[in-house]
C-alpha cells in the first residue's frame, strides 16, 4: 500500500457525486493534464482503502462532510510516467463519494482546475477509463438506492 513499493502500488480514489447525483466534481489533475476523479496515494493514518479515498476526496476538493460508499466500484491498473524502476503502475481501487447539498468545492495545489459536470456532458477530452468510472459509480448509486430503507410508515 505504500508508494515506496515497486514497480506497483496500490492507490485510493474517490468519484465525487452531487447529492442529487446528476453532476460530478472533476479535477484537472496537474501533472498529467487530465480531468480525473480525485485520489492518491495511501498513508500510514489510513485505515482503510475506502478511507484512504475518502481523506484524498476531502484533501482535493475542500468538501469536509463527503459520503463514501466503503465497496470498491472499479478497480485500474494504470501505468506511471515516472519512477525508480519502468514500467511500473497505479493500482487504484475506485469508490463513489457524494457530496453534500450545500457542497462548496476549494481547489488544492495538485489541480489546476475543478469543476462539476453533468454526467452526461462530461469534457470531451475526457479519457474511457474516467466515463467507465463514471458509469459504474451511478449503477452502484441506483442500487443503494433501490436497497435503501423506505421511510414510507404503513
Amino acid at each position: 500500500m505504500q508508494r515506496s513499493c515497486h514497480p506497483d502500488h496500490l492507490t485510493a480514489s474517490s468519484l465525487v457525486f452531487s447529492h442529487d447525483r446528476a453532476r460530478v466534481l472533476l479535477t484537472l489533475h496537474k501533472k498529467l493534464g487530465r480531468w480525473l476523479q480525485t485520489g492518491g496515494h495511501c498513508e500510514d493514518s489510513d485505515t482503510s482503502l475506502a478511507a484512504a479515498a475518502l481523506r484524498e476526496g476531502i484533501e482535493e476538493t475542500g468538501i469536509a462532510d463527503l459520503t463514501i460508499d466503503p465497496r470498491p466500484v472499479l478497480l485500474s491498473r494504470h501505468e506511471l510516467p515516472c519512477g525508480p524502476i519502468t514500467p511500473a503502475h497505479h493500482l487504484d481501487v475506485q469508490f463513489v463519494a457524494v457530496a453534500p447539498a450545500d457542497a462548496a468545492a476549494t481547489m488544492s495545489d495538485e489541480s489546476t482546475d475543478l469543476q462539476w459536470f453533468d454526467i452526461e456532458a462530461l469534457p470531451n477530452d475526457t479519457d474511457d477509463s474516467v466515463r467507465a468510472l463514471v458509469s459504474a459509480c451511478a449503477t452502484r448509486l441506483q442500487e443503494i438506492r433501490e436497497h435503501a430503507p423506505s421511510s414510507d410508515s404503513d
